[in-house]
């Protein structure tokens, strides 16, 4: 049979794009289509523009710090409205770049809410077009508890389109785009509550490093309300929302921020004329190559629920790509060592197992760690102290896992990682020259284990 096209892509995230571009690179016939944004979630309302409000909420503390140096810092004030407006031109922008990117490499833009039709056909704006194999690359959408009063609250969807900061703000959740906009709001001068359900937050990150976050967010001033859950939401007459707990608790905000979970953006697509499934956790099934139980169809990214990061999203795309137009040159994606950043303030960059995870597994496992007050801090009265930490087996002196709590800690582990990657041992850790004076050098100057 003949199809119009060779790979017919649903979203234009970071994956799909990937494997677009590619597939057309590899001389296959290939469309995307895209019912929102170019670029997906990471450019619009994820990473890109989550890091440039991180970026603008450090600057209060650069202020105060510069007066240990001998400068004198002027009145200074903020304005939201310009940090918004400046954030969507650098958006606007980045979406053009992707356009280009598609239209440079030969892919067909679709513009439109696309719906499987069947294996192997989709419909879109009324037209409808078939493919020899169609990739689902739709990503993910905030999840928000459906208790009373929540149409008041808003999700990371909404908090990058504020008309203003709120002057109080409730964030709800413990994963990290909790933990990371709550370090933005208070950063930029919102009075921040940041409330969780469980115990501590961020969890399935190493122990050591929730504990310290939750100390250097607690000396910021952020309050942290752990093991705490919102029953209902009421609006008041001035048009503040007041939060009642399940315990009775009543907390007053101008804001609730909900970064509860994400759930899999599959409204609409028409996978019920297909085969395809879904997991328990209404995630599409795939195998180890992408894919589903509809022979045609295969997915990707944040859709199947695995490592849900845009670096990884990229890798599965070019996966894809290889394997259907260029199987000479396809490697499978390798989930071990993925190196991952919180832009909380301060930063974690982590990469490989946890201590909990170093043991669960088995290993007898050594610890090294280091606490500092940072070089930088030491003119000022700030006594934020950063973290460095090293899992190592002890029976074969190979490092495990790698974990940071400090400024800039996302570019230092990143290099660490390929380090990690390749199997390195402590003492390769202890016999690299450390770069001095910086706060990177720590992770090759750990002589004294803390634990075993």
């Amino acid at each position: 049979m003949t199809y119009d096209f060779d790979l017919y892509v649903i979203g234009a995230g970071s994956g799909g794009v990937r494997a677009a571009r590619f597939s057309a690179g590899f001389g296959a016939k290939v469309a995307v289509a895209e019912s929102r944004y170019l670029g997906g979630t990471c450019v619009n309302v994820g990473c890109v523009p989550k890091k440039l409000l991180v970026y603008g909420a450090h600057f209060c503390d650069e202020f105060e710090h510069s007066k240990g140096f001998g400068w004198t810092p002027g009145d200074t004030k903020f304005e939201w409205a310009t940090l918004i407006a400046n954030k969507d031109r650098e958006i606007n922008r980045l979406n053009g770049i992707y356009r280009d990117l598609l239209a440079n490499s030969g892919v067909t833009l679709h513009e439109g809410h696309a719906k499987i039709v069947d294996p192997h056909t989709v419909e879109i704006n009324g037209e409808r077009h078939t493919a020899r194999n169609i990739l689902i690359t739709t990503g993910g959408w905030p999840q928000t508890p459906e208790i009373p009063g929540h149409e008041h609250a808003i999700s990371s969807n909404q908090a990058f389109f504020l008309k203003e900061l709120p002057k109080r703000v409730l964030v709800v959740g413990g994963g990290y785009i909790a933990v990371e906009f709550a370090g933005i709001f208070h950063g930029l001068g919102a009075e921040t509550t940041l409330l969780y359900r469980g115990d501590l937050f961020l969890r399935g990150f190493d122990g050591t490093v929730r504990k310290h976050l939750q100390e250097e967010l607690s000396k910021r001033g952020i309050n942290l309300q752990f093991n705490a859950n919102i029953e209902r939401i009421d609006k008041q007459a001035d048009g503040s929302l007041k939060a009642t707990l399940k315990d009775g608790l009543q907390l007053e905000a101008d804001c609730v921020f909900y970064a509860t979970g994400r759930r899999p953006m599959l409204d609409n697509l028409g996978l019920e004329n297909t085969g395809v499934k879904l997991d328990k956790k209404g995630f599409v099934e795939v195998d180890e190559l992408y894919q589903t139980a509809e022979p045609s169809i295969l997915a990707l990214g944040d859709v199947i629920g695995r490592v849900q990061l845009t670096p990884v999203a990229l890798a599965e795309g070019m996966a894809v790509a290889r394997r259907l137009f260029k199987p000479e040159q396809y490697r499978p994606v390798d989930y071990k060592m993925i190196p991952t950043a919180v832009f909380s303030q301060p930063d974690i960059g982590t990469v490989g197992l946890t201590e909990e995870e170093a043991r669960e597994a088995g290993y007898e496992v050594v610890i090294f760690e280091s606490r500092f007050r940072p070089m930088k801090l030491s003119l000022t009265e700030c006594q934020e102290r950063t973290l460095m930490k090293l899992v190592v087996d002890a029976k074969t002196d190979k490092v495990l896992g790698c974990h940071m709590v400090g400024p800039e800690a996302g570019e230092i582990v990143q290099g660490l990682a390929i380090a990690l990657k390749s199997g390195a041992t402590k003492r390769d850790f202890d016999d690299t020259i450390a770069v001095h004076p910086t706060s990177a050098e720590e992770f090759v100057t750990m002589r004294t284990p803390v634990a075993g």
